[in-house]
């Protein structure tokens, strides 16, 4: 499968990540083109907008820590509001998924 040039639904890709553990941003990246088997290749200038975005309305919240090389990390942080709205996304995102495939499934079965 050809790598998108942009991601969509990068909002709820975040959040999921974050709703197993708080992350920094490079961790995200990696993370989620791992978990992809390196369908997603996020760069910072999509990733750090979302965040901030996130940030900006609640779902997640920033704290520094320092990392074993004593360089300070900004990681964040799911909140309460941030699981809910994964869980709204997650609910819209089936169903938008859901539509796809029936529209799939209907056009590939014969007539």
């Amino acid at each position: 499968m050809e790598k998108r040039k942009t991601i969509a639904h990068t909002g709820l890709l975040v959040l999921s990540l974050l709703s197993r553990e708080d992350m920094y941003g490079y961790q995200m990246i990696v993370e989620l083109e791992r978990r992809s088997d390196h369908t997603f290749d996020m760069k910072e200038g999509t990733l750090y907008p979302v965040l901030h975005g996130l940030e900006r309305t609640g779902a997640v919240e920033a704290y520094e820590q320092e990392a074993p090389t004593g360089r300070m990390r900004k990681y964040y942080h799911i909140t309460k509001k941030g699981r809910a709205l994964l869980k709204e996304e997650e609910k819209d995102w089936q169903t938008y998924a859901g539509a796809v495939n029936a529209v799939l499934r209907s056009c590939t079965e014969p007539a």
